[in-house]
């Protein structure tokens, strides 16, 4: 028989319906029942794309001995990480406070209250290596709390205690100075990873707020080792396992150093913020390999992630096809690869993608990654070919690898749009569109914001986590900044003020019911803390860390910054101020974890250019000024259309934008655009290849 979960909106949730565990979904039935019995409840977080999550279950939770010691000694709820965020988040810091680590799959025990006495992450089903096996830890936990009901609770609540204390932000009287900024790129610059790239050893992650850091500050220094830790971790990327050589976009970390075996599950959220890197690494060296990368990762989510009817962006798509394999869709023997080539192609593939000797799978040892091992010149020199017949046979090989790869059951897709990961994709799609000269990419990202805006989006109240679930969690901070930041950017491409107001509706509730007592946010509206009614999510929590997404915070400080350029509203600016002062000073230190952080306090000191293009939308001339002010790359441009004979409302009732009032306003019937610092504007221009030389010259100041 179907457990609770049978009829669950959560992928995640569904997959466990036929478990002999009496799972209950995330909720108060699941508390009641524990209240009424005394009985502490086993909390299971995990997500359908989590390959050791599919372990635990197969091992574990399907196992009738198992389960049967779960229903006979606890309350068992089973959550979706991506769906419920807000209730990983604050289970991931009472459990790393009580074993020093967390992850996926989160095992918490927690009292009827919903507080944390012990817990961890996988437990393997029997003991050993002086680990205890999950029967044991089960039969364990619940006699400790048979017996020691008392001190259970006590820990329990001293626990809860001093999350609460840690959890609040508090303001600094610290002066917000470049000294901030310098200590997190001092801490990410010791992080880098010279000979492979990236930050800090195995297992690898992405760090895409560092490069985005990186870039800023490269683009203000010319220092070379700045860009030489950019340079090297995107190329490394690139060319490693992480990133999917055949259908493009990347896997969400590699377990090696080198980043050539990932784990294989792809994050939409990931994707987005790699593009938004590829994108601006390309526009600052012109590398081909970035722009290639980047194409790639469009390619591969237009075709898998999007929702071509309906738009918007689906979460995520799994590692694997089944519990019993590790990535087996993505990669291949030498039997396999040569059942797929010709000779020719299949000497080629074999040498750029190390297709010899033992695989790198250690489930498996006869299957590869598919690595770039040798680059094309040092494959011709190798076989005695030209170069451009390598490149050519290695496309063919590519193309045949993937086609032959098509024929395998491909790994599921989890179809469930977020607000925030879709506004996360929404924004790099925008970059991508204006970094690549992408028309296709601009459409999707518009198409994706009608779709959020239609299914998500409630006046007064935000976004709600899911798009079109009617049971859908509502008031997380996430999902209203990246959305935020998704509107903004369609302002910046269409001009349409509706995108500009509906941003500054977004961020006035964000300003009503997130924000600290010192003026930084909190993750979950009060609203909905209030709402909550379990004492476990009555802990604050003000997220300063990229974990793994860019953290709220940073992305709030930067949208309203742009806010306040875009408005003129100094207000904006001013509570960006507050919650910079109540986070940056003690976050930074964190580093490379704080680095949106750093980089929103960076574009705060240092506001980014500000192009304001004047005239008609219809007119070509307006077009092509703005088109150029678009295409231009520096980092954090805010491009403003605007067309003084369709002002509205949204635009100030026509009052002209700050940066065209200072510059003594327009003159005469040519459209024009004028470029401005915090400090002083540029001559207007009316030339194109003008105004891109201005925007790339006007006011530079290099940083210390």
């Amino acid at each position: 028989m179907p457990n609770r979960l049978a009829a669950a909106t959560s992928a995640y949730l569904r997959s466990a319906a036929h478990q002999p565990v009496e799972w209950y979904p995330w909720g108060e039935e699941a508390f009641a029942r524990a209240r009424a019995e005394d009985r502490p409840l086993l909390l299971d977080v995990g997500a359908v794309w989590c390959h050791w999550c599919h372990v635990l279950d197969r091992e574990s939770y399907e196992d009738p001995e198992v389960a049967a010691i779960i229903n006979q000694h606890f309350v068992a709820v089973k959550v979706d990480r991506d769906e419920r965020p807000d209730v990983d988040v604050r289970y991931q810091n009472a459990v790393s406070a009580i074993s020093g680590q967390g992850g996926w799959p989160l095992t918490a025990f927690l009292t009827p209250e919903g507080k944390v006495f012990y817990g961890g992450t996988y437990f393997p089903p029997e003991g050993s290596h002086g680990r205890p096996g999950f029967k044991q830890v089960l039969l364990a936990v619940s006699e400790f709390y048979r017996t020691r009901r008392d001190q259970a609770h006590a820990y329990a609540n001293e626990l809860h205690q001093a999350l609460h204390r840690l959890g609040e932000a508090r303001a600094s009287e610290e002066l917000l100075s470049p000294g901030l900024v310098q200590e997190a790129v001092a801490d990410i610059e010791r992080r880098f990873d010279r000979q492979h790239g990236g930050f800090g050893g195995a297992p690898k992650f992405p760090h895409t707020g560092a490069i985005e850091l990186l870039l800023r500050r490269y683009d203000r220094t010319r220092d070379p080792k700045t860009l030489l830790a950019v340079t090297r971790t995107l190329e490394k990327m690139a060319r490693g396992g992480v990133y999917d050589q055949l259908g493009g976009g990347f896997h969400r970390y590699a377990v090696d150093a080198a980043w050539v075996v990932p784990h294989f599950e792809k994050m939409l959220y990931d994707n987005a913020e790699l593009l938004r890197n590829y994108v601006h690494a390309f526009q600052a060296t012109g590398a081909p390999l970035f722009r290639e990368t980047a194409l790639g990762i469009v390619r591969y989510v237009t075709a898998h992630l999007m929702d071509a009817s309906e738009g918007g962006f689906y979460a995520s798509q799994d590692a694997d096809i089944s519990l019993h394999d590790d990535g087996d869709y993505y990669t291949w023997t030498e039997e396999e690869a040569a059942a797929a080539l010709p000779p020719e192609e299949l000497q080629v593939a074999r040498a750029t993608y190390h297709l010899d000797g033992p695989g790198e799978m250690s489930h498996d040892p006869r299957r590869h990654v598919l690595f770039v091992d040798k680059d094309p010149d040092v494959v011709a020199a190798v076989l005695g070919r030209p170069a451009d017949e390598v490149r050519e046979l290695l496309a063919r090989a590519r193309a045949r690898l993937l086609e032959a790869r098509r024929s395998r059951p491909a790994p599921f897709v989890d179809r469930t749009v977020y607000a925030g990961w879709s506004g996360m994709m929404i924004s790099a799609l925008f970059e991508a569109a204006r970094g690549l000269g992408l028309p296709d990419a601009r459409e999707a990202a518009l198409r994706g914001a009608e779709r959020l805006l239609r299914d998500a989006y409630h006046p007064g109240r935000g976004f709600q986590h899911v798009a079109g679930a009617r049971d859908s969690v509502s008031g997380l901070l996430d999902d209203q900044v990246h959305m935020a930041r998704a509107l903004l950017d369609a302002f910046e491409h269409t001009g349409e003020p509706r995108y500009l107001r509906l941003a500054a509706e977004t961020m006035e509730y964000v300003l009503a019911e997130f924000t600290t007592p010192a003026g930084a946010f909190y993750d979950v509206a009060r609203s909905a803390a209030r709402e909550a009614g379990v004492p476990g999510l009555g802990v604050p929590y003000v997220p300063v860390q990229d974990a793994p997404t860019p953290s709220g915070n940073g992305v709030a400080v930067m949208v309203l910054g742009r806010l306040a350029a875009l408005t003129g509203e100094t207000r904006y600016r001013e509570a960006a101020e507050r919650a910079l002062r109540a986070c940056a000073p003690g976050a930074l230190s964190q580093g490379l974890f704080a680095a949106t952080l750093a980089l929103a306090l960076d574009l705060h000191l240092d506001p980014p250019l500000h192009v304001v293009v004047i005239g008609a939308r219809a007119d070509p001339r307006t077009r092509r000024l703005h088109g150029t002010a678009l295409g231009t790359y520096r980092p954090g441009t805010i491009v403003h259309l605007y067309d003084p004979s369709a002002a509205d409302g949204a635009e100030r009732g026509g009052v002209l934008p700050a940066p065209v009032a200072a510059a003594g306003g327009p003159a005469g019937d040519e459209p024009r655009a004028y470029a401005c610092t915090a400090t002083a504007c540029a001559a207007p221009a009316t030339d194109p290849e003008v105004l891109r030389d201005t925007i790339r010259t006007f006011g530079r100041i290099s940083a210390a």
